[in-house]
This record gives structure tokens, sequence and C-alpha cells, in this order.
């Protein structure tokens, strides 16, 4: 992984899978069997590793990623949003003829969602696709049961990696799956995931566990807020959550992901990191959908400019660094997810 004369040529390099994510939203329950429920809201939108790929570049990071894309229709649908109008690097992914998008069905209500996902192994791996790695100052990806030599890789060119976790569908929650994380500079779980792999009965602990395995630990708690902790300085972080009207939880973790991100790469303090990460995560939440519900600067300048003006004095005082960090001029009003998959012209 070699930089060019200017440094690298992107900020995050992420891997992994893109889904077609179908989202449905304001479900009074879910359904019985032989029973129908109707509901008022729906949305399409790239899935996956497009979630924090989208999240990462409508903040301003240079993206690229990638993942094997199908080239039927949901394929068509994801590769034209990612690339077209998320400004997403797609040079290191590639097209398949003969595999079907993966797909999953994303079920809101009570606060949270359920998840119905279909598809078939993957025509190709990272490894197998990338060759050479692109240039990056950071890199993500999600914890894997098989090795991942790219990783050990990457981080031996000087990237920071990121990692985060899946659920664990066989119920192990095996500590062999955290292997990963000494080539990692940061591992954001959330606090289930958290105290499963660390076997502890508290964020807290699990977050103290994990500090004993790589130099950033962060444990995302929804509602409730994050915690996190700099093993090589032991400063530690923790932020409330950020009241919202919550329509969709999809992708709030890898949006969270792509704020600490943002942070890290723009050098801030542990704490405004993790509250950057807090807010977008929060505000991502208000709409439909994973990737395409990820805030913009025009967002968070909007809930910035709302929080002063409404008197807020302590959340004004702790996303105070908001004054600097929002971009100045003209600001691009981002797409959101609609029911539609067909190709639509890029958001006004």
């Amino acid at each position: 992984m070699s930089a060019t004369v200017d440094g690298p040529r992107l900020d995050l390099f992420a891997a992994g899978i893109v889904y077609l994510d179908i989202i449905f939203t304001g479900l009074p329950a879910l359904p019985a069997p032989g029973t129908e429920v109707w509901t008022g809201g729906m949305g399409s939108s790239p899935g996956g590793i497009a979630n924090l790929a989208v999240a990462a570049s409508r903040l301003g990071v240079r993206t690229g990623l990638s993942s094997p894309i199908s080239s039927d229709a949901y394929g068509d649908f994801c590769w034209q949003i990612l690339a077209g109008e998320e400004n997403v690097d797609l040079s290191s992914s590639r097209r398949f003829d003969g595999w079907h998008s993966p797909v999953t069905v994303s079920l809101a209500y009570e606060r949270d969602r359920s998840m119905i996902t279909h598809g078939h192994p993957a025509p190709a791996t990272v490894e197998g696709l990338v060759g050479d790695l692109p240039a990056a100052r950071t890199a993500y990806v999600s914890l894997e049961r098989e090795p991942m030599p790219w990783v050990r890789r990457a981080h031996a060119a000087g990237t920071l990696v990121f990692a985060d976790a899946g659920w664990d569908a066989t119920g192990s929650w095996s500590a062999e799956a955290l292997s990963v994380l000494d080539h990692c500079h940061a591992f954001l779980p959330n606090a289930v995931e958290a105290m499963r792999y660390t076997h502890t009965d508290t964020p807290d602990g699990a977050l103290r566990a994990l500090a004993e395995r790589v130099p950033v630990a962060v444990v995302t708690c929804g509602p409730a807020g994050a915690l996190a902790l700099d093993a090589g300085t032991g400063e530690a972080a923790s932020v409330p959550g950020i009241p919202v009207e919550a329509l969709d939880p999809t992708g709030a973790g890898d949006v969270f992901g792509a704020g600490f991100i943002a942070g890290t790469l723009a050098g801030w303090p542990l704490a405004d990191r993790l509250a950057f990460a807090n807010l977008v995560a929060a505000l991502s939440v208000q709409h439909f959908g994973g990737s395409l519900s990820a805030p913009g600067w025009g967002d968070i300048g909007d809930w910035w400019r709302a929080t002063k003006e409404r008197g807020h004095a302590e959340v004004a005082k702790r996303y105070a660094f908001l004054d600097e960090a929002i971009p100045s001029g003209r600001i691009r009003t981002v797409r959101r997810a609609t029911a539609t998959i067909a190709k639509l012209s890029d958001a006004q």
C-alpha cells in the first residue's frame, strides 16, 4: 500500500458485502402466522457495508469500497447510488453475472428492528478483488470467522484499521473472532456484542476488557449513548443519548462508525469523536434505511442551529466544537430512501 505524492488517495477503505435493503416502518406489530399487516412507510437503499461508505462520504471522507456487486437490477440500483450519487470510489469493487444481490428486509417497530436476509455465498472475497490494497489513511472491517490477511497488510502499511462486530448467528461468540483486533486501531461493537464477546455483565466491564485487546475501545449503547476508552493514554469518555423521534434504527451503528472515523481523521479529542459519532447516528434514525438515512453536513448544521436557538446550554457546550467543524459555503442536500428501486435522478 503505497501513498501518492500528496498522501493516500483515500481517507477510508471499506470492504464487505453490499446488500439491497428494503425497510418497512410504522409497523403496529409483527404479523402473526396467517395474517397481513399494512404499514405506511417503506424505503429502499444500498445496505451492508454501503451504510458505512455512504455515511462517511457524506461527511467529506474520501471513501473507497471493495465489494462484489451483482449485475442484476438490484446491483445496478446500488452501484448507481454509490458511485453516481454518493461519490464512493468503486474501483476496488467488481460486478458479477449469475449471482443475485443479497437482500435484507428490515421491519422497524417499537424503536427496534427485526431483519430477514436472503443471499448466496459471495463469488469473490476481498483478497480476490483487491490485490494490492489502495493507499488509505484508515480502513474498516467487520469481524469474520475466517482470517483476513488484507487487514494485517493494511496495519503494516500504517493504515488505522477500525473494526465492528456482526451478530454471531452460531451463538458461540468465540474469542477467536477477536484475533483480528491485533491489527486494529479501534473496535466499535454495540453493548450486547461487547458483553458476549468478553463474557462480562455490563457495557463498562466489556469496554475495559476490550481495551486490553485494542488501542481504542468503543461500546455503543443505542439510545443510552456510548462509551470509549483509549488504552494508550488512559483517556475515557462517555456521552448520553440524544433524544430524537426514531423512525428506523437500521444501520445506526455503521453511521456511528463513520462519524467516529471522520472525527479521528480530523484529529479531534476522544470525547469530541464520541459525541460526533453519537450525534450522526441519532440523526440517522429519523429517516428510512441505513445508508440513505445518514446525515450530511446540512443536516448537522440544521440540528446545531436549532439546538443553540432552543437554549440547550449543556448540549450546546458539549457540541461547541461544531462551530469550527461544520463546513462553510453551499452544502449539498442528500438523498433519502424511497420505496422504488428504479433509477432516479440525483438529489436536488
